[in-house]
Parts: C-alpha cells; sequence; structure tokens
C-alpha cells in the first residue's frame, strides 16, 4: 500500500513507519497500527468531545456502490482491513435497516489488536451496532439483536409501531428515539448518540442513510474506497434521496493506493 499524500494535521496522512524510506519502502502491507494512526478521530476539543461522524463507503469507477445489491463485489482484502479498523476506533456503527436485510450484518466482534487502544480511550470491547430504521421491519431473532458483544441500538420516531419497539426491547435491543414522527432526524440522531457517549460515529450506509446525512448537513468525514471496476447498469450511487441545494464540498486528507484500489479520506474543510 502506498501513501500517495503527506499528513495534514489531526487525522490526517500517517506517517512513515519506522525504517521507510521514501514511497517504494512504503508500497507494502500496513499493518493495523499503522491504519489506526492514519484513520484517528481528531483529538477532543478542550471543552470535551463533539461528534464526528464519518462515513466508510466503496464504488466503481462509474459511481455503482453494489453489484447485485451487495458491496462485497466491489471490494478487495486491504479495503476490508479498513472496514475492520474504522469498526475497530468507532463508538458506534449507523446502518440502516435495508442494509442491515441486504448485507446480512451481524454483531461487531472484538479484535485483539485493538483491545488496549480501545481500553485505554475508555470504549467498550467493540463498537455497537445502531440501526436506523423508521417502520422496524427487522428480524430481531438474527444474532445482531439477540446475541451481540454490546447491545445493539435501534433508533427509530416517537410514532413508531408500539408493538415493533416491544418486540425490538425483548429482543434485547436499546430503543432509542430521534424523531417525532415515524421517522428518524439525522442530525437528532447524531445529538442522541454522543448523549449516551458515542461521539466516534461511523456510518457504513446504505445510500439511502448516506444521503440524509449529507443533506442534513451533519457529516464529518468520508472514507471512499474507489474501486478500480467498471459494472453499468443503474446500481445505486453511495449516496441516495433528493439533492442539496448548494453541493457540499469537501477536502482531501489523505489518499493511498493498492493495486488500482484508491482509499480516500475527505474531511469538511
Amino acid at each position: 500500500m502506498t501513501d500517495r499524500t503527506a499528513a495534514s494535521g489531526p487525522g490526517g496522512g500517517p506517517p512513515p513507519a519506522p525504517g521507510d524510506a521514501g514511497d517504494a519502502a512504503r508500497d507494502r502491507e500496513w499493518s493495523l497500527a499503522e491504519l489506526a494512526r492514519a484513520y484517528a478521530y481528531p483529538e477532543p476539543a478542550p471543552d470535551g468531545p463533539r461528534p464526528w461522524l464519518r462515513a466508510n463507503m466503496v464504488s466503481t469507477l462509474d459511481g455503482a456502490a453494489q453489484h447485485d445489491g451487495r458491496s462485497q463485489p466491489i471490494s478487495t482484502a486491504t479495503d476490508m482491513r479498513i472496514f475492520g479498523t474504522l469498526r475497530g476506533l468507532a463508538d458506534v456503527v449507523v446502518v440502516g435497516a435495508q442494509t442491515v436485510r441486504m448485507e446480512g450484518y451481524r454483531p461487531a466482534r472484538a479484535r485483539a489488536e485493538f483491545a488496549g487502544p480501545r481500553e485505554a480511550a475508555g470504549q467498550g470491547p467493540a463498537p455497537a451496532v445502531a440501526v436506523v430504521s423508521a417502520g422496524l421491519d427487522l428480524d430481531f431473532s438474527l444474532p445482531l439483536f439477540t446475541s451481540p458483544l454490546v447491545p445493539t441500538l435501534v433508533l427509530t420516531g416517537a410514532a413508531a409501531a408500539p408493538d415493533r419497539v416491544a418486540a425490538a426491547r425483548r429482543a434485547g435491543a436499546r430503543v432509542v428515539v430521534a424523531g417525532d414522527g415515524t421517522g428518524v432526524d439525522p442530525a437528532r440522531a447524531v445529538r442522541a448518540l454522543a448523549g449516551l457517549g458515542h461521539t466516534r460515529l461511523l456510518t457504513e450506509g446504505g445510500p439511502r442513510l448516506l444521503g440524509q446525512f449529507v443533506a442534513a448537513g451533519v457529516l464529518d468525514e468520508l472514507c471512499l474506497t474507489i474501486s478500480p471496476m467498471l459494472t453499468a447498469g443503474d446500481a445505486q450511487r453511495i449516496t441516495g434521496g433528493p439533492s442539496v441545494a448548494v453541493p457540499h464540498r469537501f477536502a482531501l486528507a489523505s489518499l493511498l493506493e493498492e493495486e488500482g484500489f484508491l482509499f480516500a479520506r475527505y474531511r469538511r474543510p
């Protein structure tokens, strides 16, 4: 893996590992510790941590976020290492109900490589998973709800069907109200999670949920894997839903490359 950018402030590009000498030496498999430094969340402000919402998505050259309804076919092993690193750094993984159904989501697992840093940061053994769902049309018998290492959260609206709310709670999920109607307000969801102590937020989509975060102006960072593939067809982009009135411009924080795959980080200026 080659670093195509220099370090750029807190959470920017990673420094070379000891013994490295230029791009040729950096063109190798990075350790999880190096990836964790490269993707570190910003340091807390003097007045305390504020929520930082980053997204992790993959896209083909022609803009497809999925192939045959799933992201795995356009991913790569290194993309999955970064995926695991981002989870290892996060307090909570926020995901839409449709993505849970399509991708077969399972609970986040504890990883020995991140045990020490997570304990030092005051984090639990693994991030919680927070599922955003208006209708709560979820299979609460899945391991995501019945046997997570950290209780799964369900973000929904105040007008959600009481029987579905009860079903979620019976399964062991914690229901968090983040909207006045049946739907979830993105900004309120971020505040609600921060109120539970989850300030290092990671969303893995899907496209509609990410589009809602973008439209609400609460996305701080986008980690985007650009896959050197062309799929054509009518697959979704990484964001869905209505367009914003004025495009949101982000700044490039770091860029890594391996075998034609680009691993970019863009941050709110």
